[in-house]
């Protein structure tokens, strides 16, 4: 299972603070957003490698940190070429670019166990505080053997109307996805991280082509969620979700000394 970082946004409305600096390196105490997060990931034995897609303007400085770091799991930099917000590929397009690079790769090898198509992938935005284990999504994943997506209880209808939100079974199969919806059909609401088995891959590729949305990671999993069959996993603790000034502030204050 390949980590996939989604991590080519400009960050626009932190301001000064991410003008050139990537938000996912910001530090939180000692360790950074993104430092955080590969701590628990590195630990999680089906993970062989982390890939992280960024923009062009930050893959010097993603590249810089990652040569400083001792993880037990590679790390790769994948610059997707643009230089501007306005010109950014998308979340979603950002995914496709890594998996067609990763499938390059592994053509000009000798491992031709290392294309993008041969592996699980775990595809994780780079913005959040977690307060619980990548293990449990992973251990779900490989229990129900589909391609999954995680999701927790918001009861604010406000909230839930900013976000994708789902319907489930008995069983946690995810039977309706929608995309800030204006009346959402219940309360379980889907933070950007996801699972897409190897048997998904060849949908994941031609999703776009096929009329999914580019730009939140939510719309790839939208359109899965229509096309074959995923489940959904409860997280099992909170998140801290960083996106704008005040919330990173706040999380240095509150998460910076621990």
């Amino acid at each position: 299972m390949k980590n996939i970082v989604i991590a080519a946004g400009y960050a626009t409305r932190l301001g000064e603070l991410t003008r050139n600096f990537p938000k996912p390196l910001l530090k939180i105490g000692e360790n950074t957003i993104l430092g955080r997060m590969l701590d628990d990931i590195d630990t999680i034995p089906d993970i062989d490698e982390h890939v992280i897609v960024t923009n062009h303007r930050f893959a010097p400085i993603f590249r810089q940190w990652a040569a400083e770091q001792h993880y037990t799991k590679p790390v790769a930099i994948i610059d997707d070429g643009t230089e501007t917000n306005e010109t950014r590929l998308g979340a979603v397009c950002d995914l496709l670019y890594a998996l067609d690079v990763l499938d390059e790769r592994a053509k000009s090898s000798l491992n031709r166990e290392d294309l993008g198509g041969s592996s699980d992938l775990l595809v994780v935005a780079a913005d959040n505080l977690l307060f619980f284990s990548f293990q449990e999504f992973v251990d779900f994943a490989n229990e129900k053997g589909t391609s999954c997506i995680m999701c927790h209880e918001q009861p604010s209808i406000e909230k839930l109307q900013r976000t994708g939100v789902i319907v489930v079974d008995d069983q946690m199969r995810v039977l309706n996805m929608e995309e800030k919806p204006l009346e959402p059909k219940s309360h379980w609401a889907v933070p950007p991280f996801y699972i897409y088995k190897k048997h998904d891959l060849e949908l994941v590729r031609h999703s776009v082509e096929n009329g999914c949305g580019k730009d939140a990671p939510g719309n790839l999993a939208h359109y899965m969620v229509e096309h074959t069959v995923m489940h959904a996993w409860p997280m099992s603790a909170g998140r801290f979700d960083i996106g704008s000034l005040d919330t990173y502030y706040e999380a240095v204050e509150k998460y910076g000394k621990s």
